[in-house]
């Protein structure tokens, strides 16, 4: 179990740099008492998650809390590394949450059968970003309780 008072990590894999402007801004406004990381495609996040490369040490990759994932993303999209963290062992306690433009009924059925614990359209304002950050930090941080980490 994680420590209320802990800050927590969100890792948030987004290719779009305004998306990521976005989200680092809400998170910023919505008063998170924790840390956000960004990395740019699937092949990354799962680089970051199992410390290889540029993300070998703890320092620079620490374990999150909760997953931000956007589905379309170049190389590595965010359905194949969904599937590659569910089943690896020691990744698929971190809970995911789809986090993009698509409000498909594929993708929606298809992430939560590979094992997303929630999926979110994007909203397209500053303020709808603002109040979904706010949501999840009150359901994942002060709800929910996760699995501690390293």
């Amino acid at each position: 179990m994680t420590d209320q008072n802990m800050p927590m990590t969100i890792l948030s894999a987004e290719d779009d740099l305004d998306d990521c402007l976005l989200v680092e801004a809400a998170f910023r406004e919505s008063g998170q008492k924790g840390n956000l990381h960004f990395v740019q495609d699937g092949t990354a996040l799962l680089q970051y998650l199992r410390r290889e490369g540029d993300y070998a040490t703890p320092d620079v990759s620490p374990r999150p809390d909760l997953i931000l994932l956007d589905l379309n993303m170049p190389g590595m999209d965010g359905r194949e590394s969904l599937a590659e963290i569910k089943a690896d062992p020691d990744l698929r306690s971190i809970p995911v949450v789809v986090l993009t433009t698509s409000n498909v009924e594929e993708d929606i059925l298809h992430t939560y059968d590979l094992g997303c614990a929630g999926y979110i359209t994007k909203p397209v304002s500053f303020n709808g970003m603002l109040d979904m950050m706010k949501g999840l930090n009150q359901y994942w941080f002060q709800i929910v309780e996760l699995v501690g980490h390293d």
